[in-house]
């Protein structure tokens, strides 16, 4: 038997230190993020993509009594940027978030299905989605959603790669 390791690679970066357009793209997410729809939780998500005709697209969470039923910021701004804008490339994506419960000053990661969904988002548009995470004191950069999930699902669509 072999070992094996996967490798991830990101930056670690204080707010001070981004360019102006990373931090717009930060507080755009956590205006929207503030009016997410989070009534069960009480946990505020939000999401701004950056895309390359200069637009910002933004989502945050949306419960719903039926949990199954609920979405996440990152998806609902995914969706909401294909259905409006699907000739446009995502080339960045910030996502903040933060508990009415009680403080959270973490960096919040996408959720497993949110990886997926910005994977194959990104394999589809042939080029990397940069993922911006901030936490209270510190910003997570990552170049591809690979370093987050570096073994996704692959595309097939009708037996073709």
């Amino acid at each position: 038997m072999q070992k094996k390791t996967i490798n991830i690679s990101y930056q670690s970066l204080h707010l001070d230190e981004l360019s102006n357009e990373d931090k717009d793209l930060i507080k755009a997410s956590e205006e929207i993020r503030d009016k997410a729809y989070a009534v069960y939780s009480d946990f505020y998500v939000g999401a701004a993509l950056l895309l390359n005709n200069g637009n910002i697209v933004l989502g945050n969470n949306q419960e719903n009594i039926a949990f199954p039923s609920s979405l996440c910021a990152e998806r609902v701004a995914i969706f909401y940027c294909k259905a409006n804008y699907p000739d446009s490339k995502i080339r960045k994506i910030a996502i903040t978030a933060k508990s009415i419960k009680e403080a959270y000053k973490e960096v919040v990661t996408p959720c497993g299905s949110c990886r997926q969904v910005i994977s194959e988002y990104e394999r589809n548009q042939e080029s990397p989605i940069q993922i911006i995470l901030k936490g209270e004191n510190e910003v997570l950069i990552f170049e591809s959603i690979n370093d987050l999930l570096p073994m996704s699902f692959e595309t097939i669509v009708l037996g073709n790669k």
